[in-house]
């Protein structure tokens, strides 16, 4: 695994893990790789200064208390759950519906892929991506 910095032609930064430098590469290439804020297809690695862990650096274990990072992404998601109707992967379908006003207007979240996002967007219809899985909610 290696994770890499990247920046998108907004400005946006963010970091993601790929499998390996190649891999990374190839779904660039595809127009894989978009930003985590904006969804934009034109990224490119940014500077990053490599981590190097001391002896004395014990690595943080999984038991220890959240950071305050993923104490707001844990917020983000209650709220999600919370005032959001979970769509699975009708999500662009759903979304284009409530915009064209066929379907009353609620907030959804769910799954779609990058056609479909890009899609939706290109259309004006809001959508962004959330920091986190949908792996626990049942389908």
């Amino acid at each position: 695994m290696i994770r890499y910095a990247l920046r998108c032609k907004e400005g946006h930064g963010f970091e993601s893990w790929f499998a390996s430098a190649d891999a990374y590469d190839t779904l660039s290439a595809r127009g894989m790789v978009a930003c985590a804020v904006c969804g934009g297809t034109d990224v490119e690695k940014a500077l990053m200064a490599p981590k190097v862990q001391s002896e004395t650096q014990a690595p943080r274990p999984l038991s220890a208390p959240p950071t305050e990072v993923e104490s707001k992404i844990a917020a983000l998601r209650a709220k999600v759950e919370a005032e959001a109707t979970y769509v699975g992967p009708r999500f662009a379908k759903e979304a284009r519906a409530i915009a064209e006003g066929d379907m009353p207007d609620r907030p959804i979240w769910g799954e779609a892929n990058l056609a479909e996002a890009k899609a939706l967007i290109e259309d004006g219809i809001p959508v962004a991506p959330l920091p986190f899985s949908n792996k626990s909610k049942a389908n």
